[in-house]
């Protein structure tokens, strides 16, 4: 795992109580940052990891709020910036498959337009939203955005239909958004691949079996390989913006 010096850095990570958007908030507090932690109000994990974090003497902070709101996102943004008294790095890491079984592409009936409308909200809109009130803030740091899409958006294989082309559309906005907010604030993206992690889809072992024999690196992913990238994309990574970094083990290599 590499290591920063984050010390008077301070970050936002969305969808931080478990997985990949925990492990990137608590290395990035292990490593000096005070790090607002956000995930769904009411969410009992996000407090019990808030609680074992301060208890290690971590500068953590809880900021409930749903990305996916309108009007609840950029709120929980401005509250999260006003606490830690401005930002220097944004993780748009919440997202949701809205189904806890994949979806086979076929089944259009159940890709419906409340699917699809969750999806799309809080996958691509949700990220959208929390960059640009967040925007200001981030050019007065000179800081970095890193978007969390997956494979799927790449045709690897997603809960859904709607959940490929929500990841797809976040690959695009990352580069939309690294020309809007350039030169002071770098973004770019982490297209993850099989990981472990407590995913509200599920896929059965004989689903998964076949594309685990196909990573090269011979193993799952693990939160922490995929905060590792994104601690590089924010605290290093000078002369990169806008791109989407895949880390899948060379699964689609």
């Amino acid at each position: 795992m590499i290591r920063a010096d984050l010390s008077g850095k301070r970050a936002l990570v969305t969808g931080a109580a478990s997985g990949i958007g925990l492990a990137t908030a608590e290395r990035m507090a292990r490593d000096g940052a005070a790090v607002a932690m956000n995930d769904l109000p009411g969410n009992a994990a996000l407090a019990e990891q808030i609680t074992r974090l301060r208890d290690e003497g971590l500068k953590v902070l809880a900021a409930p709020g749903n990305v996916g709101d309108v009007l609840g996102g950029p709120a929980m943004v401005q509250g999260a910036m006003a606490a830690l008294g401005g930002l220097d790095y944004l993780v748009n890491n919440a997202a949701t498959p809205g189904t806890r079984q994949p979806i086979p592409p076929q089944d259009l009936h159940a890709q419906d337009e409340n699917l699809w409308n969750r999806l799309l909200q809080v996958n691509l809109v949700g990220p959208y939203r929390c960059t640009r009130a967040a925007a200001n803030a981030l050019k007065l740091a000179g800081g970095a955005v890193v978007n969390t899409a997956s494979i799927a958006a790449f045709g690897g294989s997603g809960s859904s239909s709607v959940y490929c082309v929500s990841k797809a559309g976040l690959v695009r906005l990352t580069k939309e958004l690294a020309r809007a907010l350039a030169p002071a604030v770098r973004v770019n993206a982490i297209a993850p691949g099989i990981l472990e992690s407590g995913w509200e889809c599920r896929w059965t072992d004989e689903e998964r079996e076949p594309e685990l024999d196909r990573v090269p690196l011979g193993r799952i992913g693990l939160p922490e390989d995929f905060a590792e990238v994104i601690l590089y994309l924010c605290a290093g990574a000078g002369y990169i913006t806008g791109q989407t970094i895949v880390v899948d083990g060379g699964l689609t290599a």
